[in-house]
């Protein structure tokens, strides 16, 4: 009798073990990737924000925010942990 019980959770552990590295594990990396990438934004660097918006930081405000500069004297606000959403890879000419 006990043997049929445990064996009636092994589906059900097998699919939370299969959840944990194919969902939950690669979303915590991500999370934290994010985390460092937004921690080290400085002036000059070139963002997109999570609505899409190319910009360059002009300046950190706060630890919680930074003021991008999307065109010639517009500058906005964001926050910092969910308005940046990447950063944007400009390559680099070479001479």
């Amino acid at each position: 009798m006990s043997n049929s019980g445990i064996g009636q959770f092994i589906p059900l552990i097998l699919i939370f073990v299969i959840f944990y590295f194919f969902l939950i594990r690669p979303q915590q990396k991500k999370v934290k990737e994010h985390k460092v990438m937004v921690e080290n934004l400085k002036r000059g660097d070139k963002v997109i924000t999570s609505g899409g918006i190319i910009g360059s930081v002009e300046r950190i405000v706060d630890n919680d925010k930074v003021e991008v500069q999307i065109s010639n004297n517009v500058n906005v606000e964001i926050v910092k942990s969910t308005g940046i959403q990447g950063l944007v890879n400009t390559p680099e000419t070479k001479k």
